[in-house]
């Protein structure tokens, strides 16, 4: 097996809380810069920034995963990552029509920025893509099957926003098999709490929303091939284990 070093939770500059600076282009001259095999771009609610994304990869030869980090109607985020752009994209557009409409204020939340695959601003996105959308945590897993993606619950270890902080528990329903940790040494508590995590395998990401807070190739998955199809290929085996 071939160790691919990741960071799979990645911020553009279309989520109203990342840098303006955080484009794709940038996002992916940072990974290069450090030495990065793979990288997942997965800002608030959307995918729209993912076409630019994984053609930068792709000239850098980086590895890329499109994805979304999709919050639920209890304020759960949740990764969803995608085999291909195509599916990222459906999904994108399936999402859409589930945020809540508020408008989002530049001043107050930060601007959500799109770009072309010139790493230019080609226009905005005017609802906050931070909202909830109408979704439920117990929706998810088998709608991101739908778009042949596989769902990771964000920051477990995370006072806000996480399945944890915000149940308070794993469902009795819960399907997922993979989810992320902020801090992997938290792993052992959470199993003694949270006997569900020991079936469980652990992915640990930045969550950067500026390019200094991206991560270090410190962390890896295990393929069978270094290609987007390999790195996807080992997730859904972990999900299978």
């Amino acid at each position: 097996m071939i160790p691919i070093s990741y960071d799979m939770h990645l911020h553009s500059c279309l989520s109203p809380c990342g840098d303006d600076d955080m484009t794709p282009g940038n996002i992916i001259g940072m990974a290069s810069l450090l030495g990065l095999n793979a990288v997942a771009l997965t800002d608030h609610n959307t995918c729209k920034n993912c076409p630019a994304f994984l053609e930068f990869a792709d000239s850098f030869g980086i590895i890329a995963i499109p994805g979304m980090e999709l919050t639920t109607a209890e304020e759960v985020h949740v990764l969803c990552y995608f085999k291909d752009l195509t599916d990222a994209l459906a999904f994108d557009r399936y999402v859409e029509d589930k945020i809540l409409p508020i408008p989002n204020n530049p001043q107050f939340f930060g601007n959500q920025i799109l770009t072309g695959t010139d790493d230019e601003p080609c226009g905005t996105f005017d609802t906050l893509l931070i909202s909830a959308t109408s979704i439920s945590f117990d929706q998810v897993y088998d709608l991101v099957k739908e778009y042949h993606g596989i769902m990771v619950p964000a920051h477990l270890d995370k006072s806000s926003t996480s399945l944890l902080s915000n149940l308070g528990m794993i469902p009795d329903n819960a399907k997922f098999r993979i989810a992320e940790l902020r801090h992997p040494e938290n792993l052992e508590t959470l199993k003694e709490q949270h006997p569900y995590l020991n079936k469980c395998h652990i992915l640990t990401s930045s969550d950067a929303h500026r390019l200094d807070a991206v991560n270090e190739p410190v962390h890896f998955i295990h393929a069978e091939e270094k290609t987007a199809a390999g790195l996807f290929s080992a997730l859904q085996n972990y999900e299978r284990e």
